[in-house]
């Protein structure tokens, strides 16, 4: 707990009514768990004002209300405010406290009492130890997490929307579900007063503002991702057991197994964790979850998995090479220190591939997206949107938009919505009043200023023309493999083997394997690099199948390492 007291934020007089908690995010904790908790960490009284945590800073401490009353607010220049109250029993901080990244949000005593203190590692060690305690603490954090994604709570980031990168920093956090503010200087007079009452010059942006302060202006997004914490570093000797390629599933999987079962590891990503998978707003086929499960929250609960069994991650991290050295290969990392390791993993995945239409380029800053989740849900607000694409990623979009769009467009090349569909999204497509299923369509033209106002789209039986009034449009029309950086190997020499659309090939694929053994199932034309999830030649495009894929390989890695 810092010494400080809140120096700007006006706290209300008397108490307050606190947060309800109608979804589990604010569990009080029982005698029990209290007691527990009480072995590794120490109580200490409490002021009004006193500070237990503070947006833009590290959290070192868990804490746990014991009496008294504490407040969590936003302290915006200009426009702070409270967003949640607690009371007694109830544990305070959100993910940042699990997975070191700065906190997003200040938390405050408004009224005297106690608190129960817990350094953050011994919480972490307890959540790793006891699955029940693990388990409520995880689940509360997460939806924490959520809601302030939701809500747009925690940094600020002010530029203009036509500002290419303004774009690229807000997909930044997005991808990484980092709780922030868009203020639009384009369309928000607030943001315009800000920057007046901050003395920033328009040249200066975009902007981020966290914890009432200009955090950076204009930053590259790995710098950006050091200052929230979001980039772990790297061991001092950059070497280790198992580097991992891509944090999808599959990359995930394997960095869970290979820490898990004692390998050091090392998983990259240029984006983000979770891949294409964490883009879609709900998995409903996925084994052990009946409900269904984000895919961002997916890929959070595997990355702190991946963490707690000592993989370190590393975002922004993009492969640009790979080469043999000595008796492993060492990876080149833009912008950041080479990785060598015994063995790899491949598993970057696919990017999605963009539609052939003039203009496009001019609408993806503003209208164009390649995912669906509350970012862009959040972006549309109550606009008829257009979908484009017959596969599960294309259904989920839909079926995540409709009920907040008054009309959502699904385009389709064919007739059959079932053709590339599960069907539990057909039924719900089709027995949904606000989507409308476009079949033998391609969109043919895009109208509009700086942003979208409307498609042109043609029936290609009848070759007829419809102009559909949309604000925006989401493609999902497949992806390429991640793998031009494998076609080479060091001094020109041949690269990875890759097939004819260029995924990688594997096991009884490899074409005219070196002499020696032949390649193992997932394994490469290098030994001891292997591939998994969408990026492989052949492999099945489902989550679970890449999970799957990811555990085996690194099975197959302590094979071939012996």
């Amino acid at each position: 707990m810092s010494d400080e007291r809140v120096p700007v934020v006006h706290l209300p007089d008397g108490v307050l009514p606190e947060t309800p908690d109608p979804h589990g995010a604010y569990p009080r904790l029982n005698d029990a768990q209290i007691e527990l908790l009480e072995r590794y960490g120490q109580r200490r009284s409490t002021q009004r004002g006193d500070i237990l945590f503070r947006a833009g800073r590290r959290s070192d401490e868990f804490f746990v209300l014991l009496s008294g009353q504490a407040v969590v607010l936003v302290d915006y220049p200009g426009d702070p405010r409270v967003i949640r109250v607690h009371g007694p029993r109830r544990f305070l901080g959100e993910l940042s406290v699990l997975t070191g990244q700065v906190e997003f949000v200040t938390s405050a005593i408004n009224l005297p009492g106690e608190v129960l203190a817990l350094g953050a590692e011994r919480l972490r060690t307890l959540v790793a130890r006891d699955s029940e305690f693990g388990e409520l603490v995880l689940r509360a954090y997460l939806i924490r997490r959520s809601m302030l994604v939701g809500e747009g709570s925690g940094m600020l980031i002010i530029g203009s929307r036509f500002s290419p990168d303004t774009h690229r920093l807000r997909d930044f956090v997005a991808r990484n579900r980092l709780p922030h503010r868009f203020l639009d200087v384009e369309l928000d007079p607030a943001a315009e007063q800000l920057l007046e009452r901050l003395d920033v010059p328009a040249r200066d942006l975009p902007i981020v503002v966290l914890g009432g302060t200009v955090l950076l202006r204009n930053p590259a997004n790995a710098h950006l991702a050091r200052e929230v914490g979001l980039t772990a570093t790297h061991p001092a000797s950059n070497s280790c057991d198992l580097v991992v390629v891509g944090a999808g599933p599959a990359g995930l999987a394997a960095g869970v197994y290979g820490a898990s079962e004692g390998l050091s590891t090392v998983v990259l990503d240029c984006v983000a964790t979770g891949g294409q998978a964490a883009t879609s707003s709900r998995i409903e086929n996925y084994l052990g979850f009946p409900s269904g499960i984000s895919g961002s929250e997916l890929a959070e609960r595997a990355a702190i998995q991946a963490e707690k069994f000592g993989a370190t991650m590393t975002v922004p991290g993009e492969a640009t090479g790979l080469c043999r050295e000595g008796g492993g290969y060492t990876v080149r990392v833009e912008g950041g220190p080479d990785v060598t390791a015994r063995s790899v993993v491949l598993a970057m995945g696919a990017r999605y591939r963009k539609l052939d239409v003039p203009r496009l380029a001019d609408f993806e800053m503003t209208s164009v997206y390649y995912a669906a989740t509350r970012f862009e849900a959040n972006e549309c607000a109550t606009d008829p949107v257009a979908v484009v694409g017959g596969g599960n990623s294309a259904g989920q979009a839909a079926v995540f938009l409709a009920p907040q769009c008054p009309r959502v467009y699904l385009l389709i090349r064919h007739d059959d919505l079932g053709r590339d569909m599960s069907r539990y999204l057909v039924e719900q497509i089709e027995g949904h009043p606000r989507i409308e299923v476009l079949r033998h369509t391609e969109v043919r033209e895009l109208i509009g200023a700086q942003s979208l106002e409307a498609i042109r789209v043609q029936d290609d039986r009848t070759a007829e023309n419809r102009l559909v009034e949309v604000r925006a449009l989401f493609v999902f029309i497949g992806a390429a493999p991640c793998t031009r950086w494998l076609q080479h190997g060091a001094g020109g020499g041949a690269g990875v083997a890759l097939d004819d659309h260029g995924f990688v090939l594997t096991g009884e694929h490899v074409p005219t394997p070196g002499a020696g053994t032949h390649p193992l199932f997932l394994e490469s034309s290098w030994p001891a690099v292997f591939a998994a999830g969408d990026v492989r030649s052949g492999s099945v495009k489902r989550v679970a199948s890449a999970v799957g894929e990811g555990a085996m390989a690194v099975r197959l890695v302590h094979e071939r390492l012996g």
